[in-house]
């Protein structure tokens, strides 16, 4: 008889679960806001991705945002493509909103500014070491500091000797206090204004950030490991595996003068000073985007306001274009080159 209670109880629970899950997804979406690119039209999701919401990391989930160009749902992964605009993976490797990769080593233990804009910091703390003989720092992406609408939050890679992969080596803090996201690809934690969502999207060290009309940041833990270690000729030290993130931003809205490691390569006077056809492409600018801390908006190029939000700037930017340069991406500025 226990049993059977039990059961049942099981049974609901999923059902309850699978309803929650089925009341937030769609499979199609009225565009009714006034003022938007979709206005009045409906907009249905594609067969390879037919919900907006899923419970299965492998599985791509469709995006409808009724301001964009081109009125039309998109397939989106829910982990970070490191092959992807907007990514920065490995030693690190970036690839920017001009789609062209380039490196930026920085220092081991000192942070850096990824993306600065009037209203949005991202900065990096970056960790590593140098062997002997090396001029330089092998480094990697350990932790995100992200101030926006006068909060802050912050997700890092927690040291460890050892990898385990049943263990979750992932923090999160948001204006200075601990998170607590349970462990599971169904938990999600809001702030109280709703305008910061981080959700799970494996059961450890998988997150997707949502800051709210800004940007969603895909982020996974991992380490660097043996292969890693052996073929780059790392040198990793026995004490240490080196957990970092891999990540990828999607911006939904960045200004004409953002700044930033990464947030450069999305203006649309971007020179890329990376050499094309170089194997690996080096960028510097160390000086330039250092900030003293991991939630420093304070940099040589940083255009972080205090306090600054979207709502606060209501007078729309109006950008001038001449010729265009149709190799690159117009990432949400309304224009969309063809051939």
């Amino acid at each position: 008889m226990g049993i059977t209670k039990r059961s049942s109880l099981l049974i609901f629970l999923i059902v309850f679960v699978s309803t929650l899950i089925h009341a937030k997804a769609y499979q199609s979406l009225y565009c009714g806001s006034k003022g938007t690119r979709c206005y009045g039209k409906y907009i249905h999701c594609p067969s390879e991705c037919p919900n907006s919401e899923t419970t299965n990391p492998k599985t791509k989930v469709c995006h409808i945002d009724c301001n964009k160009p081109i009125c039309r749902a998109e397939c989106r992964s829910r982990k970070p493509n490191c092959n992807a605009p907007g990514s920065g993976c490995y030693d690190p490797r970036f690839i920017g909103g001009d789609g062209r990769v380039f490196y930026f080593h920085g220092k081991s233990n000192e942070h850096f500014s990824l993306v600065s804009d009037s209203n949005l910091q991202i900065n990096a703390r970056f960790i590593g070491h140098r062997p002997a003989g090396r001029n330089r720092d092998y480094t990697w992406i350990q932790a995100l500091g992200i101030l926006f609408n006068s909060k802050t939050f912050s997700l890092e890679a927690t040291r460890t000797p050892q990898w385990d992969r049943d263990l979750d080596y992932l923090k999160l803090t948001y204006n200075h206090k601990h998170v607590a996201l349970a462990e599971g690809p169904l938990s999600t934690w809001y702030n109280e204004e709703k305008d910061v969502k981080v959700e799970r999207i494996a059961n450890k060290n998988s997150v997707m950030v949502t800051l709210k009309d800004v940007a969603e940041i895909l982020v996974n833990v991992v380490p660097v490991t043996k292969e890693d270690d052996r073929i780059h000729n790392y040198q990793v030290p026995s004490d240490d595996c080196f957990a970092h993130l891999e990540v990828q931003f999607r911006f939904s809205a960045l200004s004409p003068k953002v700044d930033g490691v990464l947030g450069r390569t999305y203006r649309l006077d971007f020179e890329n000073p990376a050499k094309p056809g170089v194997a690996m492409p080096v960028v510097g600018g160390e000086d330039r985007y250092k900030t003293e801390s991991l939630l420093s908006h304070e940099c040589g190029s940083c255009v972080f306001s205090q306090g600054s939000s979207f709502e606060k700037e209501t007078t729309p930017q109006v950008m001038e274009y001449g010729t265009l340069d149709c190799t690159k991406f117009s990432h949400g500025f309304g224009i969309v080159c063809r051939k």
